[in-house]
């Protein structure tokens, strides 16, 4: 996808679902699907795209993996989006489930 033009990450699927979805610039309707839904796989289930796909599944294997695919990449996105994968952070240290703050009132 990203040879096309077409990739984007988590952050940016989700601009395009409102900016070009939802709140559409000039006020019409949200597009939806035959059973109300929002789609943002478009780009996924172009043609050109699923034939590349077609094209290069028989060739991935557990050794190159990470070298057809930007499986690493999606992976360090996906864990970096609910704060994991951060450098610096150690995840096998004890943390303390029960944090105590003072609560303001508004």
């Amino acid at each position: 996808m990203r040879e096309e033009g077409v990739h984007e990450g988590c952050m940016e699927q989700i601009y395009r679902m409102f900016s070009q979805r939802l709140y559409k610039a000039d006020g019409t309707a949200p597009e939806v699907d035959d059973q109300n839904r929002l789609r943002l796989d478009d780009w996924e289930l172009r043609d050109d795209i699923q034939q590349h796909c077609r094209d290069l599944w028989p060739q991935i294997t557990s050794e190159n993996l990470k070298e057809l695919t930007d499986y690493q990449e999606y992976k360090d996105e996906f864990l970096s989006l609910f704060g994991f994968g951060i450098d610096g952070i150690d995840y096998e240290a004890d943390v303390n489930p029960n944090v105590t703050f003072e609560v303001i009132d508004i």
